[in-house]
């Protein structure tokens, strides 16, 4: 959990549309960090691992220290590594079944990188480093956008599922492993549940970490281009869905006031408009701006000058963002929720109940919150946007509240908004 990792750590995420620089600027941004002094690591959770490309060193799936920068470290997960390492029972059974349906051995290993391993292994490699007490800064080279997404919505949707099958009556669970299997009463063992229920509660402590704004924080790295602004103001809307504080945003390759010829002038000019769209998408952020330069910073010294063109000598992970986090306020049985939902059209909100969860829906992306108990028991009465947020009123259904509950609602909510997915 967040206690765990030591006062003052930070967490930098950078994310983005593919080819925009995003290893560029996460690697720079760790070069200043570790230029004012902090212990920091750059880690790379993009499957494509182009850290070492840029340092132009070596990098391994343990930490290492960049020669020519003292106090940078750096390091690319090792997913099939770390998979084997510390999940060798829930390995071992996944396995079993797959050979159990007929395939050979070697095939079923194989099959055992399944969707979401990779995300499962960066989450969990991410927070054993935050813990670790090695690190003041850890600079993340995230996956693109959708990768990204997937990565930090992953601990909700696991947990999501699991919750509704830890009531499932044993032979239930039985009957469906064994039709799964093909084996009657095949399903895991003791020490393999227990293993899965261990890798839960480490997603969650991750999922908890990655949204503690006084720890982490996410970084959109973008171009001046339409299409890229584009997805970058979706990806800060999905991020605020789920929970997670952005930062700030880092415009890459922006045009120089002084590149001359006509073919350059007509770029700058629409750059211009672009960084117009940049500052009112993301108003009251901090806004970095990353100069277009004539060959690519590739290695420790060009990257090291490039970071000062981005930062100057000021704090490379400054920031003016202010977390704004699901709120509940009321008494007396009219109540609302607040929900940060920056840059949503309401023509792109879908608002649901099913059970105790709230489902919001903006676009593709969609978030189930579950809901306090007092708030269980009301009616959504409606709900508007107010300065990025998402306003939702409840009020109270007296014909489902019990007596012990209506007494407790006389004074102000305090109960704590939890999520899953």
């Amino acid at each position: 959990m967040s206690s765990a990792v030591r006062p003052g750590t930070r967490i930098a995420l950078h994310t983005g549309k593919g080819g925009v620089g995003k290893t560029t600027i996460s690697a720079a941004t760790a070069l200043a960090c570790a230029e004012r002094g902090s212990r920091t690591l750059l880690l790379s959770t993009d499957p494509a691992h182009s850290v070492a490309d840029v340092l132009a060193v070596a990098v391994g799936g343990d930490p290492t220290p960049v020669d020519g920068v003292p106090g940078l470290w750096a390091a690319q997960v090792d997913t099939r590594g770390r998979f084997e390492q510390n999940w060798s029972q829930i390995r071992g059974y996944l396995v079993g079944v797959l050979a159990a349906r007929g395939m050979a051995e070697v095939q079923a290993e194989e099959l055992t990188v399944l969707p979401g391993a990779e995300e499962i292994v960066a989450l969990l490699e991410l927070r054993r480093l935050a813990e670790s007490g090695d690190f003041d800064v850890i600079v993340v080279d995230c996956a693109p956008t959708g990768e990204t997404l997937r990565l930090l919505a992953l601990p909700e949707t696991i947990g999501f599922y699991a919750q509704r099958l830890m009531g499932t009556p044993h032979r239930v669970l039985r009957n469906i492993a064994a039709s799964f299997t093909g084996i009657p009463g095949s399903v895991p063992t003791t020490a393999v549940r227990d293993a899965f229920s261990e890798l839960l509660a480490e997603l969650m402590a991750a999922r908890t970490l990655l949204a503690d704004p006084d720890i982490t924080g996410v970084r959109l790295v973008l171009t001046p281009e339409r299409v890229v602004i584009a997805e970058a103001r979706r990806l800060f809307t999905a991020l605020s869905l789920y929970g997670f504080t952005v930062e700030a945003a880092m415009v890459n390759r922006v045009l120089p006031p002084d590149a001359g010829g006509e073919f350059l002038r007509r770029q700058r000019e629409a750059q211009r408009e672009a960084l117009v769209q940049v500052s009112e998408s993301f108003e009251g952020m901090t806004i970095h701006r990353a100069p277009m330069i004539p060959g690519e910073p590739v290695g420790v010294q060009p990257l090291s000058e490039f970071a000062r063109m981005v930062f100057g000598e000021g704090d490379p992970l400054a920031s003016t963002c202010h977390s704004l986090g699901i709120d509940i306020e009321g008494a007396d049985g009219q109540y609302r929720l607040a929900l940060p939902l920056p840059l949503v059209e309401r023509g792109d909100l879908t608002l649901s109940r099913s059970g105790d969860d709230l489902v919001v829906t903006v676009g593709d992306v969609r978030r189930r919150i579950s809901l306090p108990s007092v708030l269980r028991r009301c009616t959504v009465s409606g709900a508007q946007f107010d300065h990025g947020r998402l306003l939702i009123g409840f009020d109270a259904d007296p014909g489902q509240w019990p007596q012990s509950l209506r007494e407790s609602v006389l004074g102000d909510v305090t109960e704590p908004m939890t999520g899953t997915a």
